[in-house]
């Protein structure tokens, strides 16, 4: 099992629909009233690529990424055309969108995170898969042009020398979510002048 670092075709997933995912179990009480639990610390996210397919070619293309990944062996990257940036999708990524930590003095890595808030609460989500060439970093609000390296299989952003303590940690960056395909086999008429009919190609996030 192997994580193929290799981008689903971005005119498909343009179309493709889907989003997170959360799993609360629900206990109605018998006065009525309603226990939740969260059945899941983080979302997964979930998206159906059929959607996306308006051509023969695109269809060729997806049958063949479907192949090559070996039906649900080995994930990929997806883009989430909704959500791939560390800032909001209209706005141009700059290096203090994201803090990631804060220095000590010794600690030289940081892994990428994006927080998602509203009102007085957030939840953080980690960042495994960024775009190559797209993170941009600062210290106290300064952009490092150099002196640090970001792993874009892993999110983690490693610096020459670690950076002094009580120094904010800032970082800007697009990504890709990492996903499989989620049947191992694609159900798709074979009447090339009727490809609304392709009933459902779904992907899964993959969480580690």
């Amino acid at each position: 099992m192997a994580f193929h670092e290799v981008r689903f075709p971005d005119d498909i997933s343009r179309g493709a629909r889907g989003g997170p995912e959360r799993r609360t179990q629900i206990v109605e009480l018998a006065s009525g009233d309603e226990e939740r639990n969260a059945s899941w610390a983080n979302s997964r996210r979930r998206y159906d690529v059929a959607y996306g397919i308006r051509r023969a070619d695109d269809l060729a293309a997806v049958v063949a990424f479907f192949e090559a990944r070996n039906g649900r062996l080995h994930g990929f990257r997806f883009k989430d055309w909704g959500d791939y940036k560390s800032g909001t999708p209209s706005a141009a990524i700059w290096p203090t969108d994201q803090e990631i930590g804060t220095g000590n003095g010794s600690l030289t890595e940081f892994a990428l995170l994006k927080r998602y808030s509203s009102g007085a609460q957030s939840w953080t989500r980690a960042i495994a898969k960024p775009v190559s060439g797209s993170v941009r970093v600062a210290l106290g609000g300064v952009e490092q042009i150099s002196g640090w390296s970001a792993d874009t299989s892993t999110g983690v952003v490693t610096f020459d020398t670690a950076p002094a303590a009580g120094v904010a940690i800032t970082a800007g960056f697009a990504f890709d979510v990492p996903v499989r395909f989620d049947t191992d086999a694609l159900d798709v008429t074979l009447d090339l002048e009727r490809l609304g009919s392709i009933t459902s190609i779904p992907l899964l996030e993959i969480r580690r």
